[in-house]
């Protein structure tokens, strides 16, 4: 026990310079003078690679050999298997490779933001091949080491055990099923009278104020993190320090609305952790396809249901001081749950969402593999959207610039955005079978039920388990697509109900919401 004693003190210091750099992150996106680039890209590549010393030294190496799991209680033993993960990714790779990328990506994302703006994809490629080089030397030399392929062995860091060829099988089944999913979807709507669009402007303030109050009903802890704005939309800092951001646009208050649901979902995960192992890796998320799963459930399955817009229209009429047809609950819901391609990821429809991320991951896969040259790229992405979705990119802006993932080095995450839109389905059909409170809850703005259910199945799970055996655990089955693929045609197929009566009390009422 006092081997494994002395890995949880070195793997709480781990945790603290990891929050440090989190906080130096969150604030080199939101409130730091451009001025201060460099020397924040200094300060971070410096802890990374204090980290990395830490991680990958010698006594750590020893401790972790000489630990016995069997003498340790089922956390414990889950905790140690999680440091063994850990210190195989990071020894594998040598530190002055981890302080060289950790420049490289705090560069390309400075200068993505003015490449953004100026819709120059050459203006940021010299910086981007400089990250896309760096990756696939990490993702080679991890890939050498743990037996995986260097696409997987990236990918790994993101989600633990999932792999190329499980993601290639279950997204063979959305490209089969889904385009004809979203033309049934969209020829339904053009038989309908089109909604009501909501007028602007819809000043920022009172936006922000509608944001806040979602997030306090959501169960948001104010105490241990805060909202602000920043350029791409995440959620970052530490541990008990959770901070989320969003982007406001005066003409259209959904961005920011759906923006801030997004992030809360996952901020909600950060801070239902489990306590007693906050600041050691079995404490840590499940991988960011559960992440990816937080969030949706919160932006996609419930806060899109016609149960959710009951409670939000008064809101908004109030913050807004509108009133009228166009912000009824009914049209608020048709609005929200509208198939309609279009070219930015973060503001796609349900339907059309997954789309976005085959591309992307499509791209990825072949740039990783050198089967595609980055100078090629924005000619890659334009047509990936033409056939796709059918649309005809105008400029970088829209087209490639529009994510910061790959200037961050995020190669390998882009896929568990579509894995955790499947896993959603899969937990909140789960959830609203094991707590009927749900639905109803919805209606009045109380999440306790459905946070409740998250907590218990979820967030206070910590990494105890691997992800496929989480979700047996709570949902009965792996990681499927049959509980999406199914929410998908209630929602927004033929089949849907079209009744908007919402009774809290009522199990018919709860029976049509999708």
């Amino acid at each position: 026990m006092n081997v494994y004693s002395s890995l949880e003190r070195r793997f709480a210091r781990l945790d603290a310079i990891g929050a440090a750099a989190g906080i130096l992150g969150w604030d080199s996106q939101t409130l730091m003078p451009d001025g201060a680039a460099d020397g924040r890209a200094d300060q971070l590549a410096v802890l990374r690679g204090i980290a990395h010393e830490i991680l990958t030294a010698p006594e750590t190496a020893d401790a972790l050999s000489a630990a016995d799991e069997t003498a340790l209680d089922p956390w414990r033993a889950a905790n140690l298997a999680e440091m063994r993960r850990l210190h195989a990714h990071a020894a594998a790779v040598p530190g002055d490779l981890v302080e060289a990328s950790s420049r490289a990506i705090s560069k390309a994302e400075m200068v993505w933001r003015e490449a953004r703006a100026q819709s120059d994809f050459g203006m940021l490629l010299p910086h981007l091949a400089e990250v896309l080089r760096l990756q696939r030397e990490i993702g080679a030399i991890k890939g050498a080491a743990l037996g995986f392929g260097t696409y997987d062995a990236l990918l790994d860091e993101y989600d633990p055990g999932m792999r190329r060829a499980t993601i290639d099988s279950l997204f063979a089944d959305l490209r089969t099923r889904l385009p004809g999913l979203v033309s049934e979807a969209r020829e339904r709507q053009a038989r309908e009278p089109a909604p009501l669009p909501l007028d602007g402007p819809f000043p920022v303030e009172a936006q922000r104020r509608i944001g806040l109050a979602l997030m306090r009903a959501l169960g948001f802890d104010f105490a241990r993190g805060r909202l602000d704005i920043s350029l791409h939309p995440f959620c970052g800092g530490a541990t008990d320090d959770v901070r989320i951001t969003t982007r406001y646009d005066a003409a259209d208050f959904g961005r920011a609305l759906m923006g801030v649901l997004h992030e809360t979902g996952h901020a909600l995960y950060e801070q239902g952790r489990p306590a007693a192992w906050r600041n050691q890796p079995v404490g840590k998320a499940r991988g960011m396809s559960l992440h990816e799963s937080q969030s949706l459930i919160v932006e996609m399955q419930a806060c899109r249901s016609r149960e959710f817009f009951a409670f939000l229209a008064p809101l908004v009429r109030t913050e807004f001081g509108r009133d009228g047809a166009a912000f009824t609950p009914e049209n608020l819901h048709r609005l929200h749950t509208r198939v309609e391609p279009g070219f930015i990821r973060v503001d796609a429809d349900e339907a059309t969402y997954p789309a976005h991320v085959l591309l992307r991951y499509d791209l990825e896969s072949a740039l990783i593999a050198g089967d595609l040259a980055l100078a090629d790229l924005p000619g890659a992405f334009n047509d990936g959207m033409r056939n796709l979705l059918g649309l005809e990119v105008p400029n970088d802006r829209l087209g490639c610039l529009q994510d910061i993932h790959w200037p961050s080095g995020a190669w390998g995450y882009f896929p568990t955005y579509t894995l955790g839109a499947m896993a959603a389905a899969q937990l909140f059909a789960a959830a609203k079978r094991g707590e009927p409170g749900i639905l109803p809850g919805l209606a009045t703005g109380d999440f306790a039920p459905l946070r409740g259910w998250l907590r218990r199945h979820v967030h206070e799970q910590g990494s105890r388990l691997p992800t496929d055996a989480l979700l047996e655990q709570a949902t009965g089955r792996p990681l499927g697509t049959e509980a999406y693929l199914a929410h998908l045609e209630t929602r927004y197929g033929s089949a849907r109900a079209f009744s908007f009566e919402v009774d809290p009390g009522s199990r018919e009422g709860n029976a049509i919401s999708q």
